[in-house]
């Protein structure tokens, strides 16, 4: 497993992340897809966030990203929708004529997170510590 680093951290934060247009209309395709995976793109190498794999069917995208410990997934959700529902309804007549000034992507998502170790591994790294030094944290 390979570790990215800051100049203070060291993190491996990867997230499997999923949203979809209003009312799951099937609108990702041709250049309105291409323009999407466009400015995803651009956002996330602002951002400093890495796209390991990322997929856009036509009525949701698929984002496996990394995101650095100083960005807040929630935050990266909402920014990633909000801008490019704003530039999408912009630059093209028939989204814009389709949603009528409403927002382009549904109000949620879903999120989980990826890693090399399970709970178990963690709570028994633990454990062991708090035996060795004869203090936990937890009750």
């Amino acid at each position: 497993m390979e570790h990215s680093t800051g100049s203070h951290t060291k993190f491996h934060h990867r997230y499997h992340i999923v949203w979809s247009p209003k009312y799951r209309y099937k609108v990702l395709h041709g250049d309105v897809r291409l323009r999407v995976r466009e400015i995803i793109r651009q956002f996330c190498a602002e951002l400093g966030v890495t796209i390991v794999k990322g997929a856009l069917s036509r009525d949701h995208v698929h984002l496996f990203v990394e995101i650095p410990p100083h960005v807040v997934v929630s935050d990266f959700v909402r920014r990633a929708k909000g801008r490019s529902s704003r530039k999408i309804q912009q630059e093209f007549d028939h989204i814009r004529k389709r949603y009528w000034g409403q927002r382009f992507w549904q109000r949620g998502y879903f999120s989980t997170t990826s890693g090399n170790i399970t709970d178990d591994v963690i709570e028994n790294y633990l454990n062991q510590h708090a035996a060795k030094d004869g203090f936990s944290l937890s009750t």
